[in-house]
């Protein structure tokens, strides 16, 4: 082959291509998707989108991964395989600060893409759901040991599925800090979290009522009332016009007389979560007498909220990302202006405190929330909401 023929110009190309393809380009390509699904979903992600975001071709990317499946299952597993492996690393009988410290490690490095973990896995096929499911049992189990070895209450597993909620809750949120910051504020959380009795009564914390359920009034409440389960069991993406119109006995054609299109029922269910939880902490704080008390009665609050409707909470926080910006607007204002109360009362609880710092831990507190609540397969009783309401409170220090 001659030197400048058009083969020898084509092996010089592939060559000079293949030495400066970066040798972990399939973990960027992990890395890249799971900041892509987190943020805007299964359905609306797509491969050219994680592509563009690795700054490569979708043929390229395709030569790593045959589909946007085969991708998202690598992109929900890589998390939970990641502890699981650094918690192995940790020797046998290590403190409970030390296991901690390894899970709190690997949920920083991947916060970015930890919602496809939290929120998006329900879309994996069985064997993956199965598969996630046993490494997250060996994780917890592994928690669940030093945490009885340290603090020897019987609960089963409670402490440790909210420590680990308290160290997931940075992939909630986007509030700027530092890895290392991260990871000392987590990992506290998380062992105060372990120490606490869930059958400890929070001062404070009053039972809650909060807003009376809305009766649907109207047909635009029956469709708003019937969408939601749908949305909470199989997803946005997979609930068609046709099931939402069979639950009230309409024609499909018949909804958008009511509402302009599907994603205009979400805003609306997300709406109506905003709200109530609004209604529900503005009565709490009515008569409360101190800071201390106000984060108790906020906790108490948002378990209350969490434990009675929780369908309408998850389909809440799992899907609001896949909102268009003008529906999506007011709900991000809406957070904002929750999160603001927490933070306001949590520093003055806690002058020591620098706001970001507060804001962490008050999305910590939301984990707990999350993964108690998961535990207890959100049976609602006024044990279950004391409980959860004193690993909350336990996870901001009070």
């Amino acid at each position: 082959m001659a030197p400048g023929s058009p083969s020898a110009r084509s092996a010089a190309t592939a060559g000079a291509a293949a030495a400066g393809r970066p040798r972990n380009r399939k973990q960027l390509i992990v890395d890249a998707a799971g900041r892509v699904f987190s943020e805007r979903g299964y359905h609306k992600a797509s491969m050219e989108m994680v592509a563009a975001e690795v700054g490569i071709t979708a043929a390229a990317l395709y030569r790593h991964f045959p589909n946007k499946y085969a991708l998202f299952a690598e992109c929900a597993h890589v998390m939970v395989d990641g502890l699981v492996a650094a918690l192995d690393e940790v020797a046998p009988g290590a403190p409970l600060a030390d296991v901690l410290a390894a899970a709190a490690r690997v949920t920083v490095a991947h916060r970015a893409s930890g919602g496809v973990y939290r929120w998006e896995a329900r879309y994996l096929e069985r064997e993956d759901r199965r598969r996630l499911g046993v490494q997250f049992g060996r994780l917890v189990a592994r928690v669940d040991e030093a945490v009885l070895r340290e603090h020897p209450l019987s609960d089963d597993r409670l402490r440790a599925m909210a420590a680990l909620g308290a160290i997931g809750s940075i992939t909630m949120h986007h509030t700027s800090i530092g890895p290392r910051g991260a990871e000392e504020l987590l990992v506290g959380a998380a062992l105060r979290v372990a120490a606490t009795d869930p059958a400890a009564a929070v001062p404070g914390a009053a039972p809650v009522e909060l807003p009376a359920r809305p009766v649907p009034g109207t047909r635009r409440a029956e469709i708003l009332a019937a969408s939601v389960p749908l949305f909470a069991r199989d997803g946005f993406a997979n609930v068609t016009n046709g099931q939402i119109a069979r639950a009230v006995g309409l024609a499909p054609s018949a909804l958008y007389r009511h509402y302009p299109g599907k994603i205009d029922i979400l805003a609306a269910a997300c709406l109506q979560a905003a709200e109530i939880l609004a209604r529900g902490v503005e009565e709490s704080l009515r008569d409360v007498t101190g800071p201390r008390e106000a984060v108790a009665a906020l906790a108490a609050t948002y378990v209350a909220y969490s434990f009675e409707y929780t369908e309408l909470n998850s389909v809440a926080e799992a899907e609001v990302a896949g909102l268009p910006d003008d529906l999506r607007r007011p709900l991000v204002l809406a957070q904002r202006k929750h999160i603001a109360v927490w933070e306001r009362q949590l520093w003055r609880a806690r002058p020591e405190l620098a706001p970001r710092q507060a804001r962490v831990l008050v999305h910590a507190g939301f984990g707990v929330v999350v993964e108690a609540g998961r535990r207890l397969r959100w049976r609602d009783t006024p044990a279950h909401r004391a409980a959860v309401t004193a690993l909350a409170v336990g996870a901001l220090g009070l």
